[in-house]
C-alpha cells in the first residue's frame, strides 16, 4: 500500500517591487507607510486631449537598470524583468538546488504590450499622413505585443524551464497568477515559481478608453496628489498607475534547507466569477472568493489581522466591497483594519493583485499597516476601520488577506500567514 503524499507548504521567499512609489521593494514600502502619493497630472501627450487626466508613473530612472537587449522590450515586460530580478536576488535563488525544469514563471497582465501597440498605431497614422507606406513595422512588434512576453523574457533570462502561464483577467490577473502558482507547487508540478504582475498602459489611446468608462478620478481642488480617495464621500474614481511586482514561491522544505527569509506561507486562495455584469461588482461573487480562501486556509474570520482591499474609489465598488467584508467577517469586521493602497500608487490593473499581496506580506513582516491616504470624510455606507491617513506601527499580524476584483466579474482573494 503506497504512502499518502502530503502536499508541500508554499512560502514566499522573495519580493520585488517597481511602481510609482519606488523602484525597489524597500523604497516602495517606505514611501507607502509614510503616506506619500505618486499621483500627478498625466503626461502632456495625454493632457493635450484630456486636460484633467491624472496618472501615477514610474520614475524614468528605472531604464538605467536595463541592459542593451532589454531596452527594446515593451515597457510592461521591462518592469516585469526588473521586479523579478529583485525578487530572485532577495530569495537567494542562486543558492537553489532546484533543477531549472522544476522552476516556473506565472504572470498576470491586463493589457499586454500597450506601449508597443500605441507606438504601432501612431507610426501607422504618421506614415499615412505623410503619404508613405504604413506597412513597414519593426519585425519584433508581435513578440513585444504578446501577453506572454513577460513570462518568456523572465524564463529566458534565468533559464527556468518549468511551467509558464499568463493570466489576463483585468484587475485580478496577477492575484490569480499567485494563487495558481501556489496550487501548481502544492500539486507537485513545480518546486518554485516566480509569480509576477506587470502593467504599463499610461498612453493616450488607453487613457481615452478608460475615460469613456467614467471611472477615472477628477483632480482634487486642493492637491492633485490627493485625488484618489477610497471610501471617502469625495471619491470620484481611480487613477491609472503602472509597474510590476514579483514574488518567489517555493516549498517550505526548499526555503528551510538554505535558510532563506520567509515572508509568509500562502495558505488560502479563492477565485470566483460573478456571471452577472461586465463592470458592476457583485457582493455574492466577492463573498464566495473570500469564503473559499478562508475555507482553504482552515481559518475563521477572526484569524485575519489586516485586509488590503481592492478599494478603487469608485462609488459602487467601495460600497459593495465594504458590505461584502462585513457580511463575511461579521462581528470581527469592526476590529479588522482594512486599507486601500491605491490611494498612493494608483490602480496598477494587471499588476495590482501581486503588488497589493506583496504589500500585505511586508505589512505582516514589519508589523506596520499602511494607511488609506487622504480618507477624511468616510462614506456613511462604508462602515469599516479603513486606517485613515496614517500608518499603524507595532502591530502583531498573524495572517493577512488581499482582495482583487475585476471587470468581467473575476474575483480573487489571497491569504498569507506567519510561517511556523
Amino acid at each position: 500500500m503506497s504512502a499518502v503524499r502530503t502536499a508541500p507548504r508554499v512560502v514566499v521567499t522573495g519580493i520585488g517591487l517597481l511602481n510609482p512609489l519606488g523602484l525597489t521593494r524597500t523604497s516602495s514600502f517606505e514611501r507607502l507607510i509614510q503616506g506619500h502619493s505618486a499621483i500627478r497630472p498625466a503626461t502632456p501627450e495625454i493632457t493635450r486631449w484630456l486636460p484633467q487626466a491624472l496618472s501615477a508613473d514610474v520614475d524614468p530612472a528605472f531604464a538605467q537598470q536595463l541592459d542593451r537587449n532589454e531596452a527594446g522590450l515593451d515597457r510592461a515586460t521591462q518592469f516585469a524583468l526588473l521586479a523579478s530580478r529583485e525578487a530572485l536576488a532577495d530569495a537567494r535563488a542562486s543558492e537553489w538546488d532546484i533543477k531549472p525544469e522544476r522552476v516556473g514563471v506565472f504572470a498576470g497582465i491586463g493589457l499586454g504590450g500597450a506601449t508597443t501597440g500605441e507606438a504601432l498605431y501612431t507610426r501607422m497614422h504618421e506614415q499615412l499622413q505623410a503619404g508613405r507606406n504604413p506597412t513597414v513595422m519593426h519585425p519584433l512588434s508581435v513578440p513585444r505585443l504578446m501577453p506572454n512576453a513577460a513570462t518568456a523574457a523572465i524564463s529566458m533570462a534565468h533559464q527556468f524551464r518549468g511551467p509558464t502561464h499568463t493570466y489576463s483577467v483585468a484587475c485580478s490577473s496577477s492575484a490569480m497568477a499567485v494563487g495558481e502558482a501556489c496550487r501548481t507547487i502544492r500539486h507537485g508540478y513545480a518546486d518554485a515559481i516566480v509569480a509576477v504582475g506587470a502593467e504599463a498602459m499610461n498612453v493616450p489611446g488607453v487613457f481615452m478608453a478608460w475615460n469613456a468608462l467614467r471611472v477615472m478620478a477628477k483632480p482634487h481642488a486642493a492637491d492633485p496628489a490627493a485625488s484618489c480617495r477610497p471610501f471617502d464621500t469625495q471619491r470620484s474614481g481611480f487613477v491609472l498607475g503602472e509597474g510590476a511586482a514579483a514574488l518567489v514561491l517555493e516549498t517550505a522544505e526548499s526555503a528551510l534547507r538554505r535558510g532563506a527569509t520567509i515572508y509568509g506561507e500562502i495558505c488560502g486562495y479563492g477565485s470566483s466569477s460573478d456571471a452577472q455584469h461586465l463592470t458592476l461588482p457583485s457582493s455574492e461573487g466577492q463573498y464566495r472568493a473570500i469564503r473559499m480562501a478562508l475555507d482553504e486556509a482552515g481559518m475563521g474570520p477572526a484569524a485575519i489581522h489586516y485586509l488590503n482591499a481592492h478599494g478603487t474609489a469608485t462609488d459602487a465598488g467601495d460600497v459593495v466591497e465594504s458590505e461584502t467584508i462585513r457580511q463575511v467577517f461579521g462581528d470581527h469586521a469592526d476590529r479588522l483594519p482594512v486599507s486601500s493602497t491605491k490611494s498612493q500608487h494608483g490602480h496598477l490593473i494587471g499588476a495590482a493583485g501581486a503588488t497589493e499581496f506583496a504589500i500585505s506580506l511586508l505589512a505582516m513582516q514589519s508589523g506596520i499597516i499602511p494607511p488609506t491616504a487622504f480618507l477624511e470624510n468616510p462614506d456613511p455606507r462604508c462602515t469599516l476601520d479603513y486606517v485613515p491617513r496614517q500608518a499603524r506601527h507595532g502591530q502583531t499580524l498573524g495572517a493577512v488577506m488581499s482582495n482583487s476584483f475585476a471587470f468581467g466579474g473575476s474575483n480573487v482573494s489571497l491569504i498569507a500567514r506567519q510561517y511556523a
